[in-house]
């Protein structure tokens, strides 16, 4: 299948690569390299490869780590070794993040300096081991986050994408942590759940539009389904990788995407959903949670009216006219019983998932709006 198809059914772009399936592997220090993903690599759409030590103090706690029982990647040369890692993932072909650990912002710039754009430069702010947290690095970073956005910004002065790896619960509020990164530059995080559940992930993706990976223990569909629907882009596995149960995800989620056409569409808002599915709510006409959602998000109801119907001008979700408000923008998700809407996709030719693709097109453009870009907010 080529990238055009895995594009329309899932529409992710990563490191300016599409991605064919959500469904990741995460580093595990000592386990996850390039031959660990070489042989899942069917299965996955994106490998974060590591964690690597990449500087003195780092490869010190490696050292003191696996003395202690853990299993690490120590090398003489962290860069040659890395070289190494990145052209065998360049052969296996699936979108490759390398997880580092530094003692400073300096020593991950040097690794993009080396390295450039073939790889997503993922930030471990996640280990919780003491030698790694001495050595600066894991959630030391989540406790001196000044640190961590230092980080985040000498990576972006190398033109290259960055994602955080963090552990939910950490830093004394993880919404404001996720504001935060955004507006230092990072352009993915990555999420250890930990047991907060999805009710964790709803809360960041509300305050901030970065990609965002759900990790921990999400081995079935149900629990998958549970995650995309509450903010997450993409999940990931580390010790549930194998490969049976990466293929189950993978195939699940594909048939999904094939059947409802938007593979992560969040629940309606009046379920429990997050600030995407404002797609879905219909005019501010009665009290309901989309209320006090525009008072949260600062919008009149007027803003919020005239923005969805800019959003949608010229676009078949503009039609509708025996809709309940004139329009298909107003009008709930698929799966949700309604004969207006199903008849006016059938008078305008739309499918259900083609209907469903237009509205998470209408979602991505409600969240620019509700979060501006970074050089407007600077």
């Amino acid at each position: 299948m080529d990238n055009a198809e895995h594009f329309r059914r899932f529409g992710i772009v990563l490191n300016n690569r599409v991605v064919r399936t959500p469904v990741a592997i995460a580093s595990m220090a000592g386990w996850v390299d390039a031959e660990y993903v070489a042989a899942r690599k069917a299965h996955v759409g994106a490998a974060f490869i590591g964690g690597y030590s990449i500087d003195e103090p780092t490869m010190q706690a490696s050292r003191e780590m696996e003395e202690g029982g853990r299993k690490e990647f120590l090398y003489d040369d962290p860069l040659a070794e890395l070289a190494r890692q990145i052209r065998r993932m360049e052969e296996i072909d699936v979108v490759c993040g390398i997880n580092l650990r530094g003692g400073s912002p300096a020593s991950y710039q040097t690794v993009a300096q080396e390295f450039g754009t073939r790889v997503i430069y993922e930030i471990d702010a996640h280990c919780r081991q003491e030698p790694m947290i001495r050595a600066g690095c894991g959630e030391y970073l989540l406790r001196n986050p000044e640190t961590l956005f230092a980080t985040v910004e000498s990576l972006k002065k190398e033109g290259v994408t960055v994602s955080v790896k963090i552990r939910a619960g950490v830093h004394r509020d993880d919404r404001a942590l996720a504001r935060d990164l955004w507006q230092a530059g990072a352009d993915i995080l990555h999420v250890d759940l930990m047991d907060f559940g999805y009710q964790k992930l709803r809360q960041i993706r509300n305050n901030c539009p970065l990609f965002l990976i759900a990790n921990n223990s999400i081995t079935t569909f149900e629990r998958m389904k549970e995650m995309l629907s509450h903010g997450a882009d993409m999940v990931s596995l580390a010790r549930g990788s194998d490969e049976r149960t990466l293929a189950g995800l993978d195939a699940a989620i594909t048939r999904y995407a094939d059947e409802h056409g938007w593979y992560n569409a969040p629940k309606q808002l009046c379920r429990g959903g997050d600030l995407r599915a404002l797609t879905f709510c219909c005019m501010p006409v009665k009290n309901c949670p989309l209320i006090p959602t525009l008072d949260r998000a600062g919008l009149t109801r007027e803003e919020y009216m005239a923005l969805k119907m800019d959003s949608v001008r010229d676009s078949p979700l503009e039609e509708g006219k025996q809709t309940c408000f004139g329009s298909l923008s107003w009008c709930c998700k698929d799966s949700s019983p309604c004969m207006f809407r199903d008849l006016t996709l059938r008078q305008i030719g739309i499918s259900n998932p083609d209907y469903m693709r237009l509205k998470r097109d209408l979602a991505g453009m409600l969240m620019k709006r509700l979060f501006r870009s970074r050089d407007d907010t600077s």
